[in-house]
């Protein structure tokens, strides 16, 4: 149960669970933000099965009033169709009922960002570390709020700790390759973005951001290889068409580059990096 993660990953916080990468979405070096799995990305789903899920959810809490758990799970449905008002109130009732629940605070926080509310998830971010200094998704959450807002420092040691703590999380991994990225640090980038796929090879994101590195690094076909990964997840994803297109331009096939340039802008008429690329660069 939770948000569908797009261009980043799932992380599980205590028995609910809520996107984590890329809050405030999966930045890349472009600055754009790609589609796929990630935080600010709510999950197809049919109104009258969230309704009654929310619903059956709702009973369990009427039979057990005092089950910060119980709180936290219905927070995390109503967080799922972007009812995050109601999500933030079930999460702060169950950090009444448990003041250490650092999953609930965690979830608090990504609710706040999606309404809006950075200072409060920053806030909730730091309450869950305190809680329980090893409950690795909120140092994600909050490395992903400090590297939107250009804090990339204390972003990369939120992101170190993160990694410590949970070697497997492919969210860490990815945001932590999207750090060394915006720095012009492709190299490290790319064994950041290895590691992410190893872990969730089914995401888009990390196939593209590895993509525009390897474009930065000069290595165009396995660029190539990545974005059509990408977009082998969403074929409706303009920015990684827009890549694509760069890429083979770069390796020397203008005419192809061309008619991909075009489908990208079908897809977005305004997409900068197929419109500047037919325009010859």
């Amino acid at each position: 149960m939770g948000f569908r993660l797009t261009a980043c990953r799932r992380v599980l916080l205590g028995g609910a669970a809520l996107s984590v990468l890329a809050l405030g979405g999966c930045e890349t070096a472009s600055g754009i933000r790609p589609p796929g799995r990630g935080i600010a990305e709510i999950a197809d789903t049919d109104p009258k099965a969230a309704s009654a899920n929310i619903e059956s959810l709702s009973e369990v809490i009427r039979r057990n009033p005092t089950s910060a758990e119980a709180y936290n799970t219905r927070g995390v449905a109503y967080a799922r169709v972007g009812s995050f008002q109601e999500a933030i109130a079930d999460f702060t009732q169950a950090t009444k009922i448990d003041p250490n629940n650092a999953a609930a605070y965690t979830n608090r926080a990504l609710a706040s960002r999606q309404a809006g509310q950075n200072e409060a998830a920053r806030a909730d971010f730091d309450r869950a570390v305190q809680a329980n200094p090893n409950h690795a998704p909120a140092y994600v959450g909050r490395a992903n709020l400090l590297r939107a807002q250009g804090n990339l420092d204390q972003a990369l040691s939120d992101l170190d700790t993160a990694i410590r703590l949970n070697p497997e999380n492919a969210q860490a991994f990815h945001a932590r390759g999207l750090i060394y990225q915006k720095r012009g640090d492709n190299a490290h980038a790319v064994t950041d973005f290895d590691n992410a796929i190893d872990r969730d090879p089914f995401a888009a994101a990390p196939y593209q951001a590895r993509g525009e590195s390897f474009v930065a690094l000069g290595k165009y076909d396995k660029a190539i290889e990545d974005f059509n990964a990408a977009l082998n997840v969403d074929n409706k994803n303009s920015l990684a068409w827009a890549w694509l297109g760069l890429a083979y331009d770069k390796s020397g096939n203008r005419a192809k580059a061309v008619d991909i340039y075009q489908r990208a802008l079908q897809l977005d008429p305004q997409q900068q990096i197929a419109k500047q690329g037919l325009r010859g660069g």
